[in-house]
Order: structure tokens, then C-alpha cells, then sequence
């Protein structure tokens, strides 16, 4: 059984992790006399960095039922000292950030998907928050190992990495993809709370695949838009690519993702996928 996000428990499930995480060395606190039983800061030094009781916090941490102003999630992320993408994630937990209503985009409005063909003869694709392929080239068809073969319901990039046989080994650095994987789908996870299609793929990976149900209990969120890649294609080889994702200001919910060889190499193995 899947279900969507409870953002109460998940609030005070990602404050416990980010408050263990943290090394009291690192703030300069008073000694105490009391040993610490247990890593990170205790509750009450939270409590007294960010301005709140220590009622407040442990309420919040048991998942009780409170909702904290914009002030005091600000407040929280100072004093856990987050991360851009971890505090935009605990500003959706908090329901703080408008949440989009509208139901996710299952198709490519025509202009992006007239994009995607264009930038041929660079691999390109355009994906929503749940790495649903909506449009790519024919370019990226070729060099996702059986991609234009797959029903449209299987046509997602996550599931694609950890369950689709030819691609478990695809990926040179898969640790590194699946990581970052699980963390925007974590990140989608809290802002599209409602969304059944996004819980149901989640809860799909948590059941077939161990490394992901290891890292979505990290509980790890960050957006990586620009980075490298490099994948073993069965017909020509290693290729290296570097990616960038885009944000089209008319679709937010969408991302556009090109990539570009990464040496002459790699722009030969693309040449050679050609027909």
C-alpha cells in the first residue's frame, strides 16, 4: 500500500536527523557536565539557538501536530545550520511555500518538445518532477539502452536507473546517480505532497531496490542542475557527458536536460550512435 506524504512525521523525522548530524564542537557551546548519550545537539541547544522553548522542539520532534510560522522554520534553519536545498525542503514540510495544486504535467506542451528536437544533435530530454520522460530527441533515444522500446508508463529516469535490466549497469558512477536520484525525489516529494503518481513510483524503488530504500532513509535532499556523467553504452563504449538542467520560467514543473560530450572521445562514441 502506497500513500502521500504525512508532512507532520516527516517534519520531525528530518529535524531529529539534521539535529544528530550536527558536531557540538562546531557551535562553541558552554560544557556541560552531563555526558552526551546520544550524537548531535540536544534539543535544548536547538531550542536556544533558534528563540524557541524546549517544549517547542521536542512537540515538533514527536511529531504533534504543529505547524511553525515562516519565522520559525527560518529560525530552525539557522540554528541547523541547512543547507539551501535542506531549507527549501523544511519550508515545504511546513506547508510554507505555495504548493502547486495542478496536476503534473504527463505530456510535453509542443513548443518544449519542438526545443528538444532541435537541439539535435546534442542527447536532450524533458522530464517532470517525478523524472517522467515527457519529449526527447532522437539523439537521447539512442543512447538510453533500449528506451524507444519501453511503454510510456516505464519511460522514467529513476526507475529506468535502479530496476530496467540493461541499465543497472549503465552508469560508471552509479552510486553518484542513484544518490542524487533519491535526493530530488525527496526534494519532489515534499513540494508535490498530494501526488499519488510520485508516492506509488517511490514506494516501488523502496520495495525492489535496497540502495534505495538505504539512501531514502538518509533522508538526503539536493537539486543538482549541472554536473558530469559518464555511462558504459553496450554498442560504442565509455562516453562522458556534461548535463545541465533548465527550468523553463512557463512550465516550472519541468526540466530540460541536455548533454554534451565531455572529451573528443566521447563526441566520437555519440557520432558513431548516429545512423
Amino acid at each position: 500500500m502506497t500513500r502521500t506524504v504525512d508532512t507532520t512525521q516527516e517534519l520531525a523525522a528530518f529535524l531529529r536527523t539534521r539535529r544528530e548530524r550536527l558536531d557540538p564542537d562546531d557551535f562553541g557551546l558552554p560544557a556541560r557536565r552531563q555526558a552526551r548519550r546520544t550524537p548531535g545537539l540536544r534539543r535544548e541547544e536547538v531550542a536556544e539557538l533558534a528563540g524557541v522553548s524546549i517544549d517547542y522542539i521536542v512537540r515538533l520532534e514527536q511529531g504533534r501536530g504543529l505547524r511553525p510560522s515562516a519565522d520559525v522554520v527560518e529560525a530552525l534553519a539557522r540554528a541547523l545550520r541547512l543547507a539551501p536545498d535542506e531549507r527549501a525542503y523544511l519550508f515545504d514540510l511546513a506547508w510554507q511555500r505555495p504548493v502547486d495544486a495542478d496536476t503534473p504535467a504527463t505530456s510535453a506542451p509542443p513548443p518544449l518538445a519542438g526545443l528538444v528536437a532541435d537541439l539535435s544533435p546534442l542527447p536532450a530530454m524533458l522530464m517532470n518532477h517525478r523524472y517522467d520522460i515527457l519529449a526527447w530527441n532522437d539523439e537521447m533515444a539512442r543512447l538510453l539502452p533500449d528506451f524507444d522500446t519501453l511503454p510510456p508508463s516505464r519511460r522514467n529516469a529513476m526507475w529506468l536507473c535502479l530496476i530496467h535490466p540493461p541499465m543497472r549497469e549503465f552508469y560508471a558512477d552509479r552510486d553518484r546517480v542513484v544518490r542524487e536520484g533519491v535526493a530530488h525525489l525527496r526534494t519532489a516529494w515534499a513540494a508535490h505532497p498530494q501526488d499519488r503518481a510520485l508516492s506509488d513510483l517511490i514506494a516501488e524503488c523502496l520495495t525492489h531496490d535496497q540502495e534505495f530504500a538505504r539512501l531514502w532513509s538518509e533522508r538526503d535532499v539536493k537539486v543538482n542542475g549541472r554536473g558530469r556523467k559518464v555511462m558504459q553504452h553496450p554498442d560504442v563504449g565509455e562516453i562522458a557527458v556534461h548535463f545541465e538542467v533548465l527550468m523553463p520560467l512557463q512550465d516550472p514543473d519541468q526540466q530540460l536536460v541536455i548533454y554534451r560530450p565531455a572529451d573528443d572521445a566521447s563526441r566520437s562514441a555519440l557520432d558513431r550512435l548516429r545512423p
